[in-house]
């Protein structure tokens, strides 16, 4: 549990951490997966690349809920917090199924996708089709990662991970049933097994989490935050998210526009998916992180070792797959990649090497300056990863003529190397701040 006062150990942290990070990589395997079925589907190129235009999409409509899981492990501590926060996301859940409802309108889409973005037709109209597939994704994330920051604050990581398998079982036998149905195009058929996974896992989540729910004591240990309050909490975690997510359309666009442009925009999908199977882990740190810092941090030093082991372990991990024969082996037997596609899709892999530490770095800043109730700072980094993402890409995929999967690549990794260094500073004062009231030393 991580209220009890017993000393934080090494064990103890990749204990609680391990369900988590099986959480994210089970997500992280339906990546690869559905790519995989889609490349195998008839006119993979076009499909591909409508199937990763309309992901994209989606998760930038879904940004606002995506830290409510952080902020309910933060947040939720009796009943009258709870349905505090609860009201508060069901307002957010609404607000964005009513965008990507207006997004799929016809004539918004079209104006988007090809207007916009400057799809081809063709990839625009396969897009436009998954995205109405993908309608039922946005809410069902929101109240799904409600329900596991709830299921993280009383220390059920095990339920969480539980909840992603049922959501990855959903998703298989729904991919699998279309695949061999051939009823649906390879984007649809990416979108549609999306959908169901993702609200057969808030469903499960809803259910564990309700005895947890209900065992919440009924009277306030303090006054339960109000809307200003959590709007002030929230709102520069739901810009982070936002800012983070909102950079993958305009990816799309200006890599739309580069050089080999729906080539790259086909394996951008494959390359992202095995980057994503180790930022995955370190993606799970983050709410482990917010969890078990303790009111005194007495947490920071064994969880600051484990952040640098993670880190190191999986840069390791995803360079050997990227370095060595085996990525072959993964873009052209596993993803399905023709040689052609796969020859665009290592260049794309080996930049982004270096992602996951980074990954590892970043949710621990960010747990910390959770933790220590300063989101702002959070907001500016992203905005900062954001503005270097789009300069240095831009740059690469116009004056430079780079192919647009390498540009994309290298504008993600200078990005993300900016937000790092942007949060430095704020971690470290708010540390001083915490660490001098509770009179502990950050050394």
């Amino acid at each position: 549990m991580p209220n009890d006062h017993r000393p934080l150990t090494q064990a103890g942290i990749a204990r609680f951490w391990t369900p988590l990070a099986a959480t994210w990589l089970m997500m992280a395997v339906e990546g690869p997966f559905l790519a995989a079925l889609v490349a195998r589907r008839p006119h993979p190129e076009v499909n591909l690349a409508a199937y990763g235009v309309a992901y994209a999409f989606a998760l930038v409509v879904e940004a606002p809920v995506i830290m409510m899981m952080s902020a309910a492990t933060a947040v939720v501590k009796d009943r009258p917090s709870y349905q505090a926060l609860r009201r508060f996301a069901t307002a957010l859940n609404v607000a964005i199924t009513l965008v990507l409802l207006t997004l799929v309108l016809p004539p918004v889409a079209t104006a988007v996708l090809e207007g916009l973005v400057g799809l081809p037709s063709e990839v625009a109209l396969r897009a436009h089709r998954a995205l109405v597939l993908l309608l039922p994704w946005p809410a069902a994330i929101g109240v799904r990662r409600l329900a596991q920051g709830v299921l993280i604050r009383a220390g059920l990581t095990r339920r969480v991970a539980w909840g992603t398998l049922v959501r990855l079982c959903a998703m298989s036998a729904t991919a699998g049933a279309l695949f061999f149905s051939g009823r649906l195009e390879g984007a649809s058929l990416g979108a549609a097994a999306l959908s169901a996974g993702v609200v057969a896992e808030m469903a499960a989540a809803l259910a564990m989490a309700h005895p947890v729910i209900r065992e919440l004591a009924p009277e306030p240990a303090a006054p339960p935050p109000g809307w200003r309050d959590l709007t002030v909490f929230y709102w520069p975690l739901a810009m982070t998210s936002m800012l983070a997510l909102g950079v993958q359309p305009v990816v799309t666009f200006l890599v739309g526009h580069s050089r080999e442009a729906v080539a790259s925009l086909a394996v951008l999908p494959v390359v992202y998916s095995l980057v994503f199977l180790f930022r995955a882990l370190g993606l799970a740190f983050q709410e482990v992180a917010i969890a078990l810092a303790g009111d005194r941090l007495e947490g920071y030093r064994p969880l600051a070792r484990f952040a640098t082991l993670l880190g190191t372990f999986v840069a390791v991990g995803l360079g050997i797959i990227v370095w060595t024969p085996l990525a072959g082996l993964w873009f052209r037997n596993l993803s399905g990649l023709s040689p052609e596609l796969a020859r665009i899709a290592l260049p794309a892999a080996r930049i982004l090497a270096l992602m996951p530490s980074l990954t590892v770095l970043l949710s621990w800043q960010r747990a910390l300056l959770v933790h220590l109730r300063a989101t702002g700072a959070v907001t500016w980094a992203t905005a900062t990863e954001v503005i270097v993402v789009v300069v240095v890409l831009r740059t690469a995929a116009g004056p430079l003529g780079m192919v647009g999967a390498s540009a994309a690549a290298i504008g993600l990794l200078a990005g993300r190397l900016a937000a790092n260094g942007v949060l430095v500073a704020p971690v470290r004062r708010s540390l001083v701040r915490r660490m001098a009231a509770a009179g502990v030393t950050a050394s």
